[in-house]
């Protein structure tokens, strides 16, 4: 149900040579009708013209054949146990599709239902609450193969003790004080080179081109230093960054 020539969500097309260069491919929602408004849909086939979205409701009806390969699929959180029940035939029936759970609206997911490292299928969590241009940017990382976890999920999941809702290798850690330091210790190596280059005033465009990513990458990486950091915007995050440098 492709809607490439609809014109009011505000995001620009991609020129046409873009366009032919990549392969169409299908996003999966396996979820009831209105779980991801028809308002976002529009804005997905806007912004990735290659993509068509696909709806079914209820986890039987994803084995169906669609008219190009899928790449991403959008489960409802409800049907997270029949889909890890039917995660062998999910992947053979669409071996090049990465699984993300979509986080509600009007719920915070219990970080103890989302045990993605354990999971056989689920590898991403898609919140629902983003400014559409980061909602965007999170369905572009997880179409290039890119797994996602809202910080917000993490920090919960440590805060309960909950070691399963955490990337590999991240299992098991306890609770810790919420001083600076710790926060500052949230962050990967990554997000801290970023925070530096922020703290120096850089804008995004020159961030994405030092580090050879993508301005919607960047934005990413910035969402989750605000969250882990419980700041209010990048201007506060960069003003804790170099406090902290002072102090040491």
């Amino acid at each position: 149900m492709s809607r490439s020539n609809y014109d009011g969500v505000g995001i620009g097309r991609e020129p046409d040579t873009v366009r032919r260069r990549e392969l169409q491919r299908v996003i999966l929602i396996i979820a009831n009708a209105g779980t991801i408004s028809e308002r976002l849909i529009q804005a997905l086939e806007r912004e990735f013209p290659w993509v068509v979205v696909e709806q079914v409701e209820d986890v039987g009806s994803a084995f169906n054949v669609f008219s190009h390969p899928v790449s991403l699929i959008l489960l409802d959180v409800a049907l997270i146990n029949e889909a890890e029940e039917k995660s062998t035939e999910l992947l053979h029936a669409h071996p090049q599709s990465l699984t993300a759970v979509i986080e509600p609206h009007d719920q915070n997911l219990d970080a103890s239902r989302i045990k993605v490292p354990e999971s056989p299928l689920v590898r991403s969590v898609l919140p629902m609450n983003l400014r559409l241009d980061l909602w965007l940017s999170v369905i572009r990382l997880m179409l290039c193969g890119g797994e996602y976890l809202p910080p917000g999920l993490i920090l919960q999941a440590r805060k309960n003790g909950h070691s399963a809702a955490l990337p590999s290798g991240n299992g098991g850690i306890s609770p810790r004080p919420r001083s600076d330091e710790a926060r500052f210790s949230e962050l990967t190596a990554r997000e801290l080179q970023i925070l530096e280059m922020v703290s120096r005033g850089l804008q995004n465009k020159l961030i994405a081109a030092e580090f050879r990513l993508s301005e919607h990458t960047v934005k990413i990486h910035l969402h989750n230093i605000i969250t882990k950091l419980g700041a209010h915007n990048r201007t506060e995050a960069a003003a804790r960054f170099r406090s902290l440098k002072e102090r040491h």
